[in-house]
Parts: C-alpha cells; sequence; structure tokens
C-alpha cells in the first residue's frame, strides 16, 4: 500500500483524545501506520524519563533514523552513518514527539508544551506526513490546537514553597475560593498541579485562563476522535490493567524513582500510581488498601477527563479503531 501524502505546508491535524487506558496510544500507531504519520504525545506525565509504567507510556527505543529529513524537498536523503542528534523514540516503527525527553527532577510548562508541540506538527507536515496528536492532558492539547494565550507567570520559588508546607486539602480549599471554576477539574489530591494553579492565580492577581472551544478559532484543518468505551467495560479495562502494571514492576519503577534522587513529595505529587506507590514504600498504606485507593482514583480520573472532553462538541466518539479509520479516511479525502 503506498503511504499516505500530504502535500507540503498542509495545515491537518488528527487529534485522538479519551479517557484513561481506552487504547488511545494503539489507536494513534494503527492510524499512523496507515495514513504515513507521526505522533506527538500529549500526557504531562509522559514526557518524564524514568516514568513508564506508571504512566502508560509507550515502550518505545531512542534509535537513530536512518535517514535525514529535509523539508523543503519534501522527501529523504539517504545517509551513510545515522546523525547522533536524530535520534528519535520509536514504537512500532512509528517516530513519537515529546515523550521520554526529560528528567523527572526538573520543571516542564504547559507553556513550553503548546511552543515545542506546534512546531512539531510544523515539521511533520513539512515532511509530509500526518501529526497525530494524541493524549490525556486536556488542557495541554487545548493550548496547542487553539493557540490559547497562556498565563506569563513564572516559577515563583519562595511562593511554591510556601504552599507546599499545606496539605492538598488545604490548597484545594484555597483554590476553589480564588478560581471555582478551575477546581471543578483539577486532580484535588495533585498538589504539583494545585501549586501550580495556585502560583498563576496569586501571580497575575485573576484566575486561570478557561480554553475556548470555538473550533473555527484554530488555524488547523482538524479531525478530533474520542476513544471511549461503555463504564463498565473501562473500569473493567482500568482494573486489569493496574494488575498488569503492578506484576510488571510499578512499585519497582517508584523505589528506583527514589533511589535515583526523588523525593516522596515529588512523587507523591507525580499522583495516581506514584502518589499511592509512594505512600505503600513508606509503609503508609498496606497493599490492598494501595491498590484499592489507586484503582479508586484513577476511575475518577478518567471521568475527569471525559468531563473535559464532552465540553468539546467537535469531537467524533468512536469505540472501535474501524470507526476512526473510516473518519480519518474521509477527512484526508475531502480536505485534500
Amino acid at each position: 500500500m503506498t503511504p499516505y501524502k500530504l502535500p507540503a505546508q498542509s495545515n491537518k491535524l488528527l487529534v485522538i483524545v479519551g479517557p484513561t487506558s481506552s487504547g488511545k496510544s494503539e489507536l494513534a500507531v494503527r492510524l499512523a501506520k496507515r495514513f504515513n504519520g507521526e505522533i506527538i504525545s500529549g500526557d504531562s506525565r509522559q514526557i518524564y524519563k524514568s516514568m513508564d509504567l506508571g504512566t502508560g507510556k509507550v515502550p518505545g527505543k531512542w534509535q537513530c533514523l536512518p535517514f535525514a529529513w529535509h523539508p523543503k524537498r519534501n522527501a529523504r536523503r539517504r545517509v551513510k552513518r545515522p546523525l547522533k542528534h536524530k535520534k528519535t523514540y520509536i514504537y512500532k516503527t512509528i517516530p513519537h514527539h515529546l515523550i521520554d525527553f526529560i528528567s523527572p527532577k526538573k520543571q516542564y510548562s504547559s507553556a513550553l508544551f503548546q511552543q515545542q508541540a506546534r512546531k512539531k506538527i510544523k515539521e511533520i507536515a513539512e515532511r509530509g506526513r500526518l501529526p497525530i496528536l494524541c493524549g490525556g492532558t486536556g488542557h495541554w492539547i487545548d493550548a496547542v490546537v487553539f493557540n490559547q494565550k497562556l498565563p506569563d507567570a513564572q516559577p515563583n520559588s519562595k511562593l511554591r514553597a510556601r504552599l507546599e508546607k499545606k496539605s492538598a486539602d488545604a490548597l484545594y480549599l484555597q483554590l476553589q475560593k480564588l478560581d471555582p471554576r478551575r477546581a471543578a477539574n483539577i486532580d484535588r489530591h495533585n498538589k504539583r498541579r494545585l501549586i501550580r494553579a495556585l502560583e498563576i492565580i496569586i501571580t497575575t492577581g485573576k484566575p486561570v485562563p478557561a480554553l475556548s472551544y470555538q473550533l473555527p478559532t484554530t488555524s488547523y484543518k482538524l479531525l478530533w476522535i474520542g476513544l471511549n468505551q461503555p463504564q463498565a467495560v473501562l473500569y473493567q479495562k482500568i482494573e486489569k490493567r493496574l494488575t498488569q502494571r503492578l506484576k510488571a514492576g510499578l512499585l519497582k519503577e517508584i523505589a528506583n524513582l527514589r533511589r535515583q534522587g526523588l523525593s516522596w513529595k515529588r512523587l507523591e505529587n507525580f499522583g495516581l500510581e506514584y502518589r499511592f506507590g509512594a505512600q505503600y514504600l513508606q509503609n503508609k498504606l498496606d497493599y490492598n488498601t494501595m491498590v484499592e485507593l489507586l484503582a479508586q482514583a484513577i476511575k475518577h480520573f478518567a471521568k475527569r477527563q471525559l468531563t473535559w472532553w464532552r465540553r468539546n462538541h467537535g469531537i467524533r466518539w468512536v469505540s472501535q479503531p474501524k470507526q476512526a479509520l473510516k473518519l480519518t479516511k474521509r477527512f484526508l479525502k475531502n480536505h485534500a
């Protein structure tokens, strides 16, 4: 089958969203293979190195591609030796971008992701390939698609240190008073995000900006695909995947991150698997309680994700990959 090729300088963008455990990553790979695409990860935790099982990161490898891209000619030129700076994260032959590239000790912002993701979209399109933005971090993906002006609030170490002393519950109550809208869409146990939201509000004197869902304001020709299943099926998949991750060594991964120098506080701030896993390793929870609370927290997280995406009426919801294949084929044909 001849690979699908977009015209040079195309502004088409395929966006794949949905709740955790719904199968977004594998669907993105399937569509990338069929339509000659490259994937940009839209997950706020998969950017970090050594955080693999807990984030659901696809098990790719950093490889030197056997060619160099020349966007202006929209062609590939074979080179005798792969260049080190051309290393790309590859999973099932598909290039993945903005994944597994930064130390978990470092800070990374949605504004930086917006900038780098939009640059990657442009580069992929210039190669005549289909950019596929895939992930579950709603405000990151929306910031890219709608090119939202993000708050100009630089990190404030003194303010963060003061907020860090408070409990997650206290931070959440403070956020509820200052910005009820943001509080309604945030993980109330994730201190990292709570602190950042409060930092923006306190620094700028304004609520965290709301994202716009007016699709005509975007500069891209878009196809939104949302992958979801009935709640009972999704919850079953969440429980099954959690069991698989624990058997594969999730707790060892968290212990290794601790040995690399991450504090327990930093690990817990990453939320979900890292929060409850870290609490178990500190003997704050027994194993069965940890598994029960973590499964419940992941299900609540999936609900919040769906609440976020349901406001976007441009999303075409599917439950099977075949439906997504048909939608994508029609989108590329009708927007030639």
